[in-house]
């Protein structure tokens, strides 16, 4: 890209997330939710994605196809929900902690997490693509983990600055994806650390073949392999946005990692092990798995 569409690219970005900053949160979620209602009506590839995303959660459970008309409300949900993800990730840095801390709550698992951290081996939250992990972040970041997440990195290098900043500024650490990043992950670990990965998607392209809601995907090695090599504790989470205005974290496991093969064949298994715990997270809220590629082996590379 050139360097002028990049620094166009990078002041569009930073325009638009610092006056969603300046307006009333449940106005700037409004607007955005009504924005990705109108996106959700072209007919377009990542639609056509989305659509098939959501047909396989809905479908995953029942013997029955999902009706059409259905589904496309259902992917008018997926879209706004997205919206009011990004909505929300630009207005949080600048919100007062107290209430951003007074918008989320634990519904299940706080013991779970606290009993991991208490053992001092280091926990890995193992993370699927829904609502807003960023505000999972600043709430253990109050309650005194500050949770070190990997990020992709943007071009251009300004831009995934800036989203770092932001991202620090409600007490997340942010790690790039590059071929340094599992060695600061696993020292972050050994120190007794908190460490949030996203796993529903493999983007190197290296992951472990799993079952994700009754389909083949590929899903990453990182949080078994880590857990396996450093003794961490493996847990999953997700923190999904609602009712209303607030946001709800779910924590799930350990999941077993105890050795019990050669390394290869236990990263296999844990792998599985928690594709299949995110499945049932997956399913609890389908319009919020923000997942916009294609996601199963069966539709890579379609039309």
């Amino acid at each position: 890209m050139p360097l002028a569409a990049d620094r166009r690219r990078f002041l569009l970005w930073k325009s638009l997330g610092t006056v969603l900053q300046y307006l009333p949160v449940q106005f700037a979620v409004r607007v955005a939710q009504i924005a990705g209602w109108l996106v959700a009506l072209r007919a377009t590839p990542t639609r056509s994605v989305a659509e098939d995303n959501l047909r396989t959660i809905l479908e995953s459970d029942s013997d029955a196809a999902i009706d059409e008309k259905v589904l496309r409300r259902w992917v008018r949900r997926y879209y706004a929900s997205y919206a009011r993800y990004w909505a929300e990730g630009a207005t949080l840095p600048a919100m007062d902690a107290g209430t951003a801390h007074g918008r989320i709550m634990f519904v299940e698992g706080e013991e779970i997490i606290r009993a991991a951290v208490a053992k001092g081996k280091g926990v890995i939250v193992a993370l699927p693509h829904i609502g807003s992990w960023e505000w999972g972040g600043a709430l253990v970041a109050r309650l005194g983990f500050p949770m070190t997440a990997v990020a992709e990195e943007l071009e251009p290098p300004e831009l995934f600055q800036w989203f770092v900043d932001q991202r620090q500024a409600v007490g997340l650490i942010i790690e790039p994806l590059d071929h340094n990043a599992a060695k600061r992950i696993s020292q972050t670990l050994r120190a007794g650390g908190l460490v949030g990965l996203l796993c529903d998607r493999d983007i190197v392209g290296d992951g472990i073949t799993a079952d994700l809601l009754g389909r083949s995907t590929s899903i990453p090695a990182g949080p078994a392999m880590l857990a396996l090599r450093t003794d961490a504790e493996l847990i999953a989470g997700v923190v999904y946005s609602g009712p209303g205005n607030q946001h709800c974290v779910h924590i799930v496991g350990p999941i077993d990692t105890e050795r019990q093969a050669n390394l290869r064949s236990d990263v296999t298994r844990v792998t599985q092990n928690l594709a299949d715990t995110l499945s049932d997270l997956i399913r609890r809220t389908p319009e919020q798995w923000h997942v916009f590629v294609p996601a199963f082996r069966d539709t890579v590379g379609k039309k």
